[in-house]
């Protein structure tokens, strides 16, 4: 007797600037697909400019799931966004749509194929309040000494991220290596990544268009409007940290941009050092190139 047939799912993946977004919604067009966004911080409202959140006009008719789905004022989590990610397959499936997850949040669309949970740690309280005295570079230097290997993918100016990073190793002593498992779906791997030199070209690219479009604006919204502390932007990070000590007064303009760029060069290469670890995936340079294999 044979088994339930698995349910079709294709995975567009890459670093950030890599053009994972236009690429998913020609694969839907042409495949009567919708999309599922894999992105830690489009789940959230109001961050618009910053996560470079596709717009209504650049969807193209394509449904879009898992984007403006949260309040920034609480962390949303790797678990919640995978529920909400198999309802919307549900639903797609029962429609005749194919699913298309997109993405460069590496470790949730782990958690939605292969049915990944991530180490359950209650929080230490007493060793949170002598974490939060240390400064990022101090916990990141404590993170490299507990969990090199986790060092070399977290974002190393996040605190919260460090914190529980640094929370989980302590009790574990190391984040455990995730196993590899079975995928729950038929999954089609296609990752997008022009190189490492057009890559940073666009990033920088990218920045300048969205310093344009009024990111700094943005951030300052994100504070006086919505009511994030500074910390709490600080834990949602990139861009918006950087600009946070902009505006706040803490470095020039000039110094923002130039940080802004490096901590995005940085990531790009973190989000590269997690999926290739994945051997399914099979990589391409740009659009055009994946659309016609």
């Amino acid at each position: 007797m044979q088994g339930k047939k698995k349910q079709k799912l294709i995975v567009v993946i890459g670093p950030t600037a890599s053009g994972k977004t236009g690429l998913s919604i020609a694969l839907a067009k042409k495949y009567n697909g919708e999309v599922i966004s894999a992105d830690s911080r489009q789940v959230y409202r109001g961050l618009n400019i910053g996560t470079e959140k596709v717009t209504k006009k650049e969807m193209n008719g394509v449904p879009h799931y898992s984007i403006d789905v949260a309040s920034p004022k609480r962390t949303y989590t790797v678990e919640q966004w995978r529920r909400e990610a198999e309802k919307a397959i549900d639903s797609m499936t029962k429609r005749n749509k194919l699913p298309i997850v997109a993405g460069g949040t590496a470790f949730y669309v782990d958690s939605l194929v292969y049915g990944t949970s991530f180490p359950s740690v209650k929080p230490n309280i007493q060793l949170r309040k002598e974490l939060q005295k240390k400064n990022v570079e101090e916990l990141f230097v404590q993170l490299k000494k507990l969990d090199p290997k986790r060092a070399k993918t977290i974002e190393a100016k996040n605190p919260r991220r460090l914190m529980r990073a640094i929370e989980i190793a302590t009790e574990l002593g190391a984040v455990p290596k995730l196993p590899k498992q079975k995928s729950l779906y038929d999954v089609t791997w296609i990752g997008i990544n022009p190189g490492l030199d057009v890559l940073m070209e666009r990033i920088e690219s990218r920045l300048d268009a969205t310093f344009k479009k009024g990111l700094v604006a943005e951030t300052k919204k994100m504070h006086t409007e919505l009511g994030l502390s500074w910390k709490r932007i600080n834990e949602i990070g990139l861009e918006y940290r950087v600009v946070g000590e902009f505006i706040r007064g803490e470095i020039t303009r000039a110094e923002m941009k130039e940080r802004v760029v490096r901590e995005l060069r940085k990531y790009a290469k973190r989000q590269m050092t997690w999926m290739k670890r994945n051997k399914d995936i099979v990589w391409y340079k740009n659009k055009e190139e994946a659309i016609k294999s």
